[in-house]
């Protein structure tokens, strides 16, 4: 079997100053673009263009049959031909797939020696702990910072961060450079950035801001190589971001409440009843025998038939950007040209001085290492109270702790964010460690007692940060610590009245 129509040998070859991030040594690219294993489009013709692109591929294989599964990782090894070696993933969703075809895949997976296995939606340590075990490389896509934590805890070697922006299903409800500060902040293992990525403007923005690679959907399906249909196909290029919308009507194959992003139609509009009705399933569609429901999360594709209309179709808010059908390589080199002006202007090369008296004095640059120390202390005592809250939400069931323990988690990731901006502005290295706080507090049982030694450490950062701002001439830098400061006030005296109210009376 040849190359993929309309693949590149390289597009890498033109000079770009994007960063080589340790993101793609993982996944084995060229360049920081990852293909979303989008279930029904990404199959093996859109992974192999991507790879042979210089990016990174997922097959969304979610739901599909182990035959089907089989046959694509195979199209995709000869379509690399003599560069089979590289690597490619798998994209499975635990929670949108029956257990027994779920564990059929997990093994299928192993036995094919599958790369890179991508993970959605809940965190299945199982299913982790049996990929990783076979020396498979694990991908979670997450949609908050509790979330991130968890699938690093249970041993993801890489998260990818998705914004409420992105098409299809949507996990999270948070702008994406909101949730990748957040993430970026927490947690100290690999991270893309999806949602609403088109073109090469914002990848360089977001990889400015952390993250080691972009990952395209609504900018992929929509190229030649994309299984996805025609219609579905010129329907993105005709829409613009105004003509997506969020919502749970397009349900069936999932579990309740999961929302999808999708080009408006008379479904959205409220034209074929009420998606959640108990009514008997109307078939609008067929592929190659299997029915396609109204209401379901179907997408069109090239081997299906019916009303294309009526079924989801997905598109993030990056269709605002897309107004052709290309092969895929070229929607990369075009996004990657884009890049690497963008890059460019963002961080133009440093003219050193002509005179050492131009310099900065050696107090000064002592003093800039001083701060920098100081924010990165604060910092890992930030981080180990995100965790703290995070586990502490989890262990308990009372409605007032809960509601006190979520405003303070929100207060730490917020902080965790602004200080790690902070050190990054003043060209600072952002450390990746968490404060022995957080082993010390969760050896706590009692959840008050807990509470009681969170504010501790509240204390102690509040402290910290008025021996700081004592320090800090940047005016932008000083509200935000004096922001900070004020809130661990409020929130210790939070703490302080909620534990009063728990005690026992005398």
């Amino acid at each position: 079997m040849t190359q993929a129509a309309g693949a590149r040998d390289d597009v890498s070859e033109f000079s770009c100053p994007l960063p080589h991030t340790p993101l793609c040594d993982l996944l084995g690219c060229r360049l920081p673009l990852i293909l979303a294993g989008m279930g029904g489009v990404a199959r093996a013709e859109l992974v192999a263009a991507v790879t042979h692109a210089g990016g990174f591929g997922f097959l969304g294989m979610v739901r599909e049959p182990l035959a089907l599964i089989e046959a694509q990782v195979r199209e995709v090894r000869e379509l690399l031909g003599k560069e089979k070696d590289r690597r490619f993933g798998v994209n499975l969703i635990p929670a949108g797939t029956a257990p027994e075809l779920l564990q059929q895949q997990v093994q299928l997976c192993i036995d094919l020696e599958v790369p890179v296995v991508g993970l959605f939606w809940d965190v299945r340590r199982d299913v982790i702990d049996r990929l990783r075990a076979a020396g498979i490389t694990v991908v979670h896509q997450v949609g908050s910072v509790a979330q991130a934590l968890e699938a690093q805890e249970a041993g993801v070697h890489a998260l990818i961060v998705q914004g409420v922006e992105a098409g299809g299903h949507v996990y999270g409800r948070q702008p994406l450079e909101q949730i990748l500060a957040q993430v970026l902040a927490v947690v100290d293992i690999p991270v893309a950035a999806a949602g609403g990525i088109a073109n090469g403007q914002d990848v360089a923005r977001l990889l400015s801001h952390g993250a080691q690679a972009a990952v395209l959907g609504t900018a992929l399906m929509a190229t030649k190589e994309s299984f996805a249909h025609e219609y579905h196909k010129q329907r993105i290029v005709q829409a613009r971001a105004r003509d997506t919308v969020l919502t749970e009507d397009f349900h069936v194959n999932w579990p309740p409440h999961a929302a999808v992003r999708v080009l408006r139609n008379s479904v959205t509009q409220g034209e074929r009843g009420d998606p959640h009705a108990q009514t008997a399933r109307q078939v609008i569609g067929d592929e190659e025998g299997r029915p396609i429901h109204l209401f379901s999360t179907d997408s069109p594709l090239r081997s299906m038939t019916g009303d294309f209309e009526a079924m989801a179709l997905y598109a993030g808010l990056g269709v605002e950007h897309i107004d052709t059908i290309p092969a895929a390589a070229e929607r990369m080199e075009s996004i990657m040209r884009q890049a690497g002006a963008e890059w460019r202007r963002l961080h133009p090369a440093e003219v050193e001085l002509s005179s050492p008296v131009c310099y900065a004095p050696e107090f000064e640059r002592a003093r800039h290492a001083e701060l920098i120390t100081r924010l990165n202390e604060l910092l890992e005592a930030e981080r180990a109270g995100v965790r703290v809250t995070v586990q502490t939400l989890a262990q308990t069931h009372d409605p007032a702790t809960r509601e006190l323990v979520q405003a303070v988690h929100h207060d730490e990731v917020q902080w965790c964010a602004m200080l790690l901006h902070a050190i990054r502005d003043m060209g600072g290295k952002s450390s990746t460690h968490t404060g022995d706080f957080f082993q010390k507090a969760m050896a706590v049982p009692d959840v008050d007692e807990r509470l009681a030694f969170l504010n501790r450490g509240q204390g102690w950062v509040a402290r910290k940060v008025r021996e700081l701002l004592a320090m800090v001439e940047d005016p932008a830098l000083s509200r935000n610590l004096t922001h900070m400061l004020d809130s661990h006030v409020e929130n210790l005296d939070k703490v302080n009245r909620h534990l009063d109210k728990s005690q026992p009376s005398a």
